[in-house]
């Protein structure tokens, strides 16, 4: 699994304290992004489609759950800002 992408209730959210992780934000834009080590995240605005290394394309938009497997290569395309709760582990 390179990306895994769910949709979680607001409880499991909640109970998983994804509300107190930090937020990051992004204008639209595009940009290669490595994984050096595994990122979770919480999609609160925008929408994004992701170029894998392998030539594949996820797409996900609000009310995502993320999840990027350490050692991932792409190319994300921000088609509306972004705004997510994300924490790396």
């Amino acid at each position: 699994m390179k990306v895994k992408i769910e949709k979680k209730s607001h409880d499991e959210l909640k109970k998983d304290g994804v509300f107190s992780w930090p937020i990051w934000t992004k204008e639209v834009s595009d940009f290669d992004w490595y994984y050096d080590t595994q990122e979770k995240f919480y999609l609160i605005e925008g929408e994004v489609d992701v170029e894998l290394d392998d030539g594949s394309t996820v797409h996900f938009e609000a009310g995502d759950f993320v999840t990027f497997s350490k050692g991932v290569r792409c190319r994300w395309h921000v088609k509306k800002p972004v705004r997510k709760h994300y924490s790396f582990s």
